[in-house]
């Protein structure tokens, strides 16, 4: 018990005497440096990350309960949009490309979202299905990363979510064919008005181009940013069968 005391005791004493070198450091790299002329310089901006550690006892063996529970701290914090994730695909050109879209559920099935079946992301998946998904939660210094494969929802399951969407989001729907050339915002909001006519008094139905995707993860990474640079970083890998293995990272 004597041990365990003054171990505990080291590990508080060393965690402070850290955070305060790392506040100091801080103040200091905030600094212009003196080759730059430019105050405002981006290679001058950044922030020290002063956060609890994160430990592999400290995270569910199960990554999807892991996630669930974050995300519900980035809710309980007042984060704006604690659901954004940015979603990156591969199309048939090799290039790339990221936006942002909104996490419409998480389960043991997958990572569901919701978009134009004509959109780039969404022929960009008909092509390569291995995508990535990523959550930036500032105000806790988190950040997550999904690996993995996307497929098309059932259009009952693209059904269901639709009617739930508010009425103007659903008319934009079908009002907007997203990612092709428009004129000006003038045509965007002609097309709205005549949705709005058209389905004026009844239910807005489904459109064609429209649905959802299931993103099956194959990897999640998890890392907690920390004082220093020397963040926590820890990888859940499956072996294919439902088991997860548990590596830590080097920052």
């Amino acid at each position: 018990m004597i041990g365990n005391r003054r171990l505990v005791g080291f590990t508080q004493k060393f965690t402070g005497a850290f955070q305060a070198f790392a506040l100091r450091r801080s103040r200091f790299l905030h600094k212009p440096h003196p080759m730059n002329d430019n105050p405002h310089s981006l290679a001058d901006l950044r922030r020290e990350y002063l956060q609890d550690a994160l430990r592999s006892r400290d995270l569910d063996a199960n990554p999807l309960a892991q996630f669930n529970r974050w995300l519900g701290e980035a809710r309980e914090s007042g984060i704006e949009d604690p659901t954004a994730m940015t979603l990156s695909t591969t199309g048939p050109d090799d290039q790339p490309t990221s936006r942002i879209v909104l996490l419409k559920g998480a389960d043991d099935d997958g990572f569901r979202f919701f978009t134009n079946l004509g959109s780039r992301k969404s022929l960009d998946i008909e092509v390569n299905p291995r995508v990535s998904l990523h959550f930036y939660w500032d105000r806790l210094c988190r950040q997550v990363s999904v690996l993995g494969r996307a497929g098309r929802l059932d259009r009952s399951d693209s059904a269901a979510y639709f009617e739930t969407r508010p009425r103007d989001s659903q008319l934009a729907s079908w009002a907007s064919c997203q990612g092709e050339p428009v004129q000006g915002r003038d045509i965007l909001e002609k097309s709205f008005m005549e949705c709005a006519e058209k389905f004026d008094g009844g239910e807005v139905p489904l459109p064609p181009d429209w649905g959802g995707f299931l993103v099956i993860p194959e990897k999640y990474e998890f890392w907690q940013g920390r004082p220093g640079r020397l963040h926590d970083r820890f990888i859940y890998e499956t072996d294919g069968f439902g088991n997860w293995g548990l590596t830590r990272l080097a920052p």
